[in-house]
């Protein structure tokens, strides 16, 4: 918390991130797996840096950052804590989005 800021990880967004990580185990090389873990944690510090960097979302007061144009991670400013609530997968059905 050097910033100021928290992260937190919903269960949404970690269960999410697991069945990202696990569907594209199957498809990537390691190098490529590599290269999202080190993408999100970039996006993650530049979050923890400037909250209100990336754009809001169509939800309300939910933010928006495209990763790798693969996922789209969402998350909220809660006071000193920035909650991770969705770590969503752009090949599925835009509908199936949970906000939790």
């Amino acid at each position: 918390m050097e910033n100021g800021y928290n992260i937190y990880w919903t269960p949404n967004a970690l269960r999410e991130l697991k069945e990202t990580i696990d569907y594209l185990e199957g498809k990537f090389s390691e190098k490529e797996l590599n290269k999202l873990a080190l993408e999100i944690e970039y996006i993650v510090n530049l979050i923890l840096n400037n909250p209100y960097l990336f754009q809001k979302s169509e939800f309300n007061n939910i933010y928006k950052v495209v990763i790798l144009r693969l996922n789209t991670m969402y998350y909220r400013i809660n006071g000193d804590t920035i909650e991770i609530i969705s770590f969503f997968s752009n090949i599925q059905n835009p509908q199936k989005r949970k906000m939790k």
